[in-house]
């Protein structure tokens, strides 16, 4: 099992509800008499998944006790010893977290089990309900297990009794959910901080005996070894590029011989046997499809045609997709090769296990195609939780935080292509059929560069063949942008604050629609008319047609890259950015941080953005970006390289307080601590947004010069 992240939502927490049945209160005398628990998986309680065991306390169970739960020494006779059932109920547990209530009582009395009979203890992650009951709801007069369950309208069964009150545990923190999530409390390192500053409550637990119930933050958790080759390195670096394809009518024998000659282990197949066609047009086959039709069928099936036997539809990748992500779709699918496509859903490439035998032996993949393969919103959380250890493990591989959060991005973009699937599959389970027209779904913004922190939110748009505002197709398409950010949400991507999601009618449209809005925007006359268009010019088509977003990127361009003035207006945000520095020169904070998205990234960003689009630089990141006006001979070089340098500091600062913040439960932000940086960082941190505040001047000097 994977290590526990802070970062995993509650709703798609893998845990196990426990509860004991002792022969007393007393924390440091009472014995076990009986265990159980129940499973929680992805915010749903799993009857089926349970367990439960008597225990043999070694000695008489006073009456007292046996009066409250009913469980008396003939009972437990011939119950296994705490050792025999620990071992059980770990195996049962399999490393998930614990949650119970008033569950310092239980850990208490099991660590104390486990010193008796001699084992190793090491306090499991856990969560109480009781203090959570405090954080959902601080009004209720008392947080008992009868109360929370009456406020919840939750019926217990068999109280007093390990299994009943373990099942109790388990349906009153499904039902808290929602109320903690309220209260802006929904991953497993939230609910902890949450906890922990119930200062009060945990001292009287301390002061009964109770272990402290919930855990400290653990900035330690990693994904093990990890191969930096596979997340530094993208698929268009190995891909075999043009393929190598046959005729449909062609025999099997003519594709083995192509093969041979070729030295190659698979072929594509299409109509005309051409390469560089639509993904669609092709099948594939290989060395290993045609041996088994041999074996089925003897020499005869050399002459079946090479359309008979290919696989379709064909099992693909992007170009641009990193390299683990290729190694998780083989993995998953269970293939030997995928083909490669561009932008504008092209065929114009091939991957095999053959081209990843250069990964390092042994290393992890850690993100493993899972979001891909991810059967609801909860499971796509589940997958998307893992990143920020994954980030942690790769910066301590000392990789550039701008592949890193290219790693993220590509995450981003997987999440909304699988959201956009979903939704899919929910719109025809509703009976509103299948998409009316072809269509793209748009990731914009950061995620679009490659630039993706840890604290992304959604932006995205959609763009359909055909359809006037209003007419039928609008509208389904307007059902699906609600249910992609929905799925988005509940997955751990929030809706977009700006409201720039394909949800809302301004972003999502036909071509014809987004066509007359560009033409709008170039139009303007005042920058402040300009809300969020930016980001429209970083736009990456993850979903759908996607030669349908590629032909709109390079439409917009095609407006824009004329029209100076509507770029310079795009540029008049840069000249009323605030200043970083106090009049004595030091970095200006806000409780001992910096948003360095704001006094840092940004103008960088726009900068960069501003003058691709100025002079049709038809590239998405900021440091493609830069490096364009670099060859084409357009800005001092040493000024850029300090650009890049600033932008790629500011980055690596964030990545790292966005995972320290995410495992700590602290609310995730663009700040950065100033006081934990080492004095040389603070130093470097000085001089890179010292170079930031010439941004506007390196902008104006270039918005007219001729390129």
């Amino acid at each position: 099992m994977k290590p526990i992240s802070g970062a995993m939502p509650l709703a798609a927490l893998e845990a196990v509800a426990i509860d004991t049945e002792t022969t007393g209160l007393d924390t440091a005398r009472a014995r076990i008499i009986q265990l159980a628990g129940i499973g929680i998986e992805l915010g749903q309680v799993n009857p089926d998944e349970a367990f439960e065991t008597l225990i043999d306390p070694g000695e008489p169970i006073p009456e007292a006790s046996s009066e409250i739960h009913g469980i008396r020494d003939g009972d437990v006779r011939d119950a296994p010893s705490f050792a025999e059932a620990f071992a059980a109920f770990s195996a049962f547990r399999a490393g998930r977290v614990l949650v119970g209530h008033s569950m310092g009582f239980d850990l208490a009395v099991l660590q104390g089990e486990a010193m008796r009979a001699g084992l190793p203890w090491a306090k499991p992650r856990s969560l109480c309900v009781r203090l959570l009951g405090v954080v959902a709801n601080p009004r209720l007069h008392d947080q008992s297990l009868d109360t929370l369950a009456s406020w919840l309208g939750i019926s217990i069964s068999g109280r007093h009794s390990a299994k009943g009150d373990a099942r109790a545990a388990a349906e009153i923190f499904v039902a808290l959910l929602p109320h903690l999530a309220e209260r802006h409390v929904r991953t497993l390192a939230e609910a902890e901080r949450a906890c922990l500053g119930l200062s009060t409550r945990l001292e009287d637990g301390h002061r009964a005996g109770w272990v402290e119930p919930v855990s400290r933050p653990d900035l330690s958790t990693s994904t093990g070894a990890i191969d930096p080759y596979a997340y530094s390195h993208r698929v268009d670096d190995l891909m075999a590029s043009p393929v190598v394809a046959i005729a449909e009518n062609a025999t099997a024998k003519d594709a083995i011989d192509l093969m041979a000659e070729r030295r190659i282990s698979s072929i594509f197949v299409s109509a005309d046997g051409m390469p560089d066609g639509p993904l669609s047009a092709y099948g594939i086959v290989t060395e290993r499809d045609v041996m088994r039709r041999i074996a089925a069928h003897g020499a005869q099936a050399l002459d079946m045609s090479a359309g008979e036997i290919a696989t379709r539809p064909l099992a693909s990748i992007a170009a641009e997709a990193f390299v683990y992500r290729a190694v998780g779709r083989m993995e998953r699918l269970h293939l030997r090769h995928l083909a490669v496509r561009d932008e504008g859903d092209r065929l114009v490439g091939v991957i095999s296990a053959r081209d990843l035998l250069r990964l390092r032996a042994g290393a992890a993949i850690s993100l493993d195609d899972a979001i891909g393969s991810a059967s609801s919103a909860e499971a796509m959380a589940q997958a998307w939780a893992t990143l920020p250890a994954v980030a942690r493990s790769l910066g301590a591989e000392e990789l550039d935080a701008r592949i890193i959060a290219g790693v993220v991005s590509e995450e981003v973009r997987v999440m909304t292509r699988r959201a956009a699937e979903l939704a899919e599959a929910a719109m025809q389970e509703a009976g509103h059929g299948s998409p009316p027209c072809p269509y793209a779904l748009l990731v914009l913004g950061s995620g679009g560069r490659g630039e993706s922190l840890l604290a992304p939110d959604q932006d995205n748009a959609i763009v359909f063949a055909e359809g006037a505002p209003g007419s039928e197709a609008c509208r389904w398409f307007a059902q699906l942008g609600s249910h992609v950010s929905d799925i988005l949400d509940t997955a751990g991507i929030p809706y977009c604050t700006g409201g720039v999601m394909a949800r809302n009618e301004a972003w999502r449209g036909s071509r014809e629609t987004w066509q007359a809005r560009i033409a709008d925007w170039v139009g303007r006359s005042s920058g402040a008319d300009l809300l969020n268009v930016d980001i429209f010019f970083d736009q990456r088509p993850v979903h759908g047609d996607l030669s349908l977003g590629a032909r709109l990127f390079d439409s917009a361009f095609d407006a824009a890259a004329n029209q100076p003035v509507f770029a310079k207006l795009m540029g008049e945000k840069l000249f009323s950015a605030s200043n970083p520095f106090t009049l004595l020169g030091n970095i200006r904070t806000d409780e001992g941080r910096i948003d360095l998205k704001l006094h840092g990234l940004f103008p960088i960003v726009a900068a960069a953005r501003v003058l691709a689009i100025r002079h049709d630089i038809r590239r998405r990141s900021t440091r493609q970006r830069l490096e364009g006006l670099a060859e084409r001979g357009l800005g001092n070089v040493g000024e850029i390289a300090r650009l890049l340098e600033a932008h790629r500091l500011f980055m690596t600062l964030m990545l790292e307080q966005q995972s320290r913040d995410l495992e700590a439960g602290i609310p995730v932000s663009n700040k950065v601590e100033i006081a934990t940086l080492p004095t040389p960082v603070r130093s470097d941190l000085k001089a890179a947004l010292k170079a930031t505040q010439l941004v506007p001047d390196f902008v104006q000097g270039l918005m007219f010069r001729s390129s």
